[in-house]
């Protein structure tokens, strides 16, 4: 394989800036076809983005000659399903997160993709993002010392402007998404403390619905990372608007790191000092990781993201909202 030729199942809205343009502006990479069930959307889409191929079928495209690699950013309900597909036909696959609805449907594809010898990439983009490159290396680099605690609080107000919205608001629709807005959010969040801060020893969490809503909006959960790090975290999507709050603070014997999940700049506070960062905003927020999944799917680079690693993150979200794994 020279070139990774793409496929997106699912041309939603996550892919119109996020993802979607930056399949073409990879070397060795191209979108070259697109599905979703509605025939008009599909088509819209890719007449808009100039992607020569687009289907209402998720099959046709999966058995297009034409496409060598699967992208999937249908919501989650329908992960699984499409990555056995891709696998089955023998294509590496891209998936979007959360993986799956639980860590079951999960591991159901980490084992597709080993009994097949096919590679599984998931989509926890901000792994390769500079800003939190920047935060990784001054953790690796004990600029505040060893880590002692983290603590995360993410509250949003009904109507916000950080969650993507969707005709049919399935996000909220444990059925499709496996959760609430919780299950959408927190793996950007719970994908970054893994890769902070390695294996965890241990987890547990509570979640309710403080309204009448089936899904839970509001979660609390704690980590105890194998290097004796202790996480914290709340997760609320029903508070004031006063009370919007996307701060993740990382404590240390001599200092403290502060940053947003949803932003780009971080304070750095070592001796009564502290030091601003910031990142400059990314015109698709996923090309630092599709460019790494391309490198990796052209055997040139390690896997960004393994399922297996991603499995640690759908462990997290089915112990803080007690689901069964």
């Amino acid at each position: 394989m020279e070139e990774i030729n793409w496929g997106i199942i699912g041309c939603g809205d996550v892919t119109e800036v996020k993802s979607g343009p930056a399949f073409n502006k990879i070397p060795n990479s191209k979108l070259v076809a697109v599905m979703r069930r509605d025939a008009q959307k599909a088509k819209d889409y890719a007449t808009r983005h100039q992607v020569p191929k687009w289907y209402a079928n998720a099959d046709e495209l999966i058995n297009d000659p034409a496409v060598n690699a699967i992208y999937i950013a249908t919501p989650p309900s329908s992960h699984t399903e499409y990555a056995l597909k891709a696998m089955a036909a023998g294509k590496p696959v891209y998936v979007e997160k959360p993986m799956a609805l639980s860590y079951h449907d999960g591991k159901q594809m980490v084992d597709a993709a080993n009994a097949n010898d096919v590679k599984l990439v998931i989509a926890h983009y901000r792994r390769e993002q500079p800003f939190f490159l920047k935060i990784k290396s001054l953790i690796d680099e004990n600029s505040i010392g060893k880590i002692r605690l983290v603590n995360l609080s993410f509250l949003q107000p009904s109507n916000n402007d950080v969650i993507a919205k969707s005709e049919a608001n399935w996000r909220i629709d444990p059925s499709i998404s496996g959760g609430g807005l919780f299950h959408d959010m927190a793996p950007h969040q719970l994908d970054l403390m893994l890769y902070f801060f390695g294996e965890v020893e241990r987890c547990g969490g509570l979640s309710t619905s403080t309204t009448n809503s089936i899904a839970d909006d509001l979660v609390t959960g704690q980590i105890q990372f194998k290097n004796n790090t202790i996480f914290n975290g709340t997760w609320c999507f029903n508070v004031a608007k006063a009370d919007t709050t996307d701060q993740c603070e990382i404590y240390g014997e001599s200092g403290k790191i502060s940053f947003p999940i949803f932003g780009n700049q971080l304070s750095l506070t070592q001796n009564d000092q502290t030091t601003i960062y910031e990142a400059e905003a990314l015109a698709h927020v996923q090309q630092p990781m599709i460019a790494k999944v391309v490198a990796y799917f052209l055997g040139n680079a390690e896997n960004p993201c393994k399922g297996e690693t991603a499995l640690e993150t759908m462990k997290l979200l089915d112990a803080f909202t007690q689901k069964q794994s």
